[in-house]
């Protein structure tokens, strides 16, 4: 029989019926720690994080226990603990979000009592599961939506790095990748693409300083617009950032430069993106 999360929950003497799965991932421009860096570095913060819901959503949230997951830098799923859930009262005063500087008015939300529960700990940040395709569904029904156990680890570590053609990142994830993506991206140069996600234009670019693929997009996130004319012109966005080309390591500039005229014309960035030489 194949390991579900389930199983896990019935041999912990739970009934799925009573849990709801929560699936936290960053799911828009946020300034400083990313929730699973949130999670990783300071779990008094996630948990008020977590406590504080919108009005509008509190319906899915009508079961006692909640079995939370973390969206790592790599996608995966990665489970973050077990809760048992009061009632949900208005929150009195306002507070800023440690996550986004975010300041959230009095009574905008419902803040949920909850303590964490010792069963399943054992597991906490070393096993993965199989959320599926509906990752916009973050609030799903256990009894409803077995999930498949991928992995269970003896340790917790940084996922791996997926490699310079598979990965993709938001801008405003850039600050908390793992310490060794952040090496691999400051180590080579290139051609990336930025993608913006209002308009769907795409922007190519070459990396070409001494801190890579990663010092050009930090630029890009710090400004708004790294410098660039085309982008300067336009509100700042959160723009999905990917790799096109890896430039040997012994590539010049103006071979970079090359590698970049060429892929702007396979991409028609020029005539269709925000391109501007």
């Amino acid at each position: 029989m194949p390991l579900t999360f389930n199983l896990l929950l019935s041999n912990a003497g739970l009934d799925p019926k009573e849990v709801s799965l929560l699936r936290h991932q960053d799911g828009r421009a946020r300034r400083g720690r990313s929730i699973y860096q949130l999670w990783r570095d300071d779990r008094a913060v996630f948990e008020d994080y977590q406590s504080r819901q919108r009005r509008g959503v509190k319906l899915k949230f009508n079961r006692p226990l909640w079995a939370s997951f973390v969206a790592a830098p790599n996608g995966e799923t990665l489970f973050a603990g077990l809760y048992r859930v009061g009632i949900p009262h208005p929150s009195e005063t306002d507070w800023q979000a440690p996550h986004s500087g975010e300041v959230v008015a009095a009574g905008a939300d419902h803040v949920f009592p909850f303590e964490r529960l010792s069963a399943l700990s054992e597991f906490v940040g070393l096993l993965t599961v199989d959320w599926g395709g509906g990752t916009r569904s973050w609030v799903q029904r256990a009894d409803r939506r077995d999930k498949p156990v991928l992995e269970l680890r003896c340790a917790l570590k940084e996922p791996d790095f997926p490699g310079y053609g598979a990965f993709f990142a938001q801008l405003s994830d850039l600050e908390a990748m793992p310490p060794s993506w952040t090496v691999a991206l400051s180590a080579s140069r290139g051609i990336y693409l930025l993608t913006c996600p209002r308009t769907a234009e795409q922007y190519v670019g070459a990396a070409l300083g001494a801190d890579g693929f990663l010092g050009r997009w930090l630029a890009y996130a710090r400004s708004g617009h790294g410098g660039n004319v085309g982008l300067k012109i336009r509100d700042p966005s959160d723009y999905r950032v990917s790799i096109l080309e890896v430039a040997a390591s012994s590539a010049s500039t103006e071979h970079i430069l090359a590698m970049e005229a060429l892929w702007k014309s396979k991409l028609q960035s020029r005539e269709m993106g925000l391109n501007r030489n």
